[in-house]
């Protein structure tokens, strides 16, 4: 009897298993305020929808899951099926990952769409090889100049105090005879009000954060770069899901590119009109002062192919003819 008995609850056990729900986790490394991680929520949710309960998608924010720079290689090894990486931080990995912040090759919305169409077919051959599949990706808003004096060229930049916190705005700030200083988000505040530094580039939205308005009252909306956030996904655990899950995954996540990248140029528009409330005068940048940074740029951009080989150059040429 309890022999049977037991069978007939394995039956039953397995019967069930055969309709239970894939759960997924997706660790992201910015607080659940940050537009990305409510965008991701969103993906979240349209996934659960459109799979009618079959995957379940956990978003665990704020790198409560796995640190920024632990992420990918969580997403490539399977302890993570999803996840969300900034591609910059692994231009040491790979030049390419860093291709969206080179400053002044694509300096406006549009054009940093067109470079990640063009970065694209590259980016997914990489990834492919480490098992991940890229699923979507959305841009930061655009980088600017914070400045205490106005400056009308990069000549004015001369000798000015300026905050270095990756090799790109360090250099930046060797090219136009800028000091840099290296100085981390955390410690941005307190190295304005001791006069440590007297100039930066980073969004609205960081200048916002960080109230860099109580301190410096020039932002020149240069828009040097828009470095991209990227969705990975495991490809194995794709490659498990019946087909129309995978549907819902890759409908969910076209959805979730266009709508971030629309979130990400109304939240620029807004972040700016708060430095305005705040005291801050926004500028656009003077021909002269374009000209200058754009001669930057040409050299950063020459400095990156030589490291990224005869694959940047290809990007960076794609991109010029689109």
């Amino acid at each position: 009897m309890n022999h049977k008995f037991g069978i007939a609850l394995a039956g039953l056990t397995l019967g069930a298993a055969a309709f239970a729900q894939t759960k997924w986790d997706m660790p992201t490394a910015y607080p659940a305020s940050n537009f990305h991680t409510e965008n991701i929520a969103q993906f979240a949710s349209d996934v659960e929808k459109g799979s009618s309960g079959k995957l379940k998608i956990t978003v665990h924010a704020n790198a409560s899951l796995f640190k920024a720079p632990e992420i990918k290689r969580a997403v490539q090894g399977g302890q993570a099926q999803l996840g969300e990486i900034l591609l910059v931080n692994y231009q040491n990995e790979w030049q390419m990952f860093g291709a969206d912040g080179i400053p002044f090759l694509a300096d406006s919305y549009d054009a940093a769409w067109k470079l990640y169409q063009a970065q694209k077919p590259a980016l997914e051959k990489k990834l492919a090889e480490q098992g991940i599949q890229l699923l979507y990706t959305v841009a930061w808003p655009p980088q600017g100049i914070f400045v205490k004096k106005e400056i009308a060229s990069a000549a004015d930049l001369k000798g000015v105090k300026w905050r270095a916190y990756s090799p790109a705005t360090a250099r930046i700030g060797e090219l136009v005879g800028a000091q840099p200083v290296t100085v981390q988000q955390a410690e941005l505040s307190q190295a304005m009000a001791t006069g440590v530094i007297e100039s930066y580039m980073s969004s609205g939205s960081t200048g916002y954060d960080t109230k860099t308005y109580e301190y410096i009252k020039n932002f020149y909306d240069t828009q040097a770069w828009l470095p991209k956030n990227a969705v990975l996904m495991n490809k194995k655990a794709f490659d498990a899901l019946d087909k129309p899950t995978q549907e819902a995954v890759l409908k969910a996540a076209a959805d979730a590119e266009k709508r971030g990248w629309d979130l990400s140029k109304k939240k620029n528009v807004e972040y700016l009109d708060l430095l305005k409330k705040n005291g801050m005068t926004v500028h656009v940048p003077s021909a002269q002062l374009k000209a200058d940074m754009k001669k930057v740029g040409d050299t950063m951009i020459k400095e990156w192919t030589e490291k990224a080989g005869p694959e940047g150059q290809a990007v960076v040429d794609a991109y010029k003819k689109m």
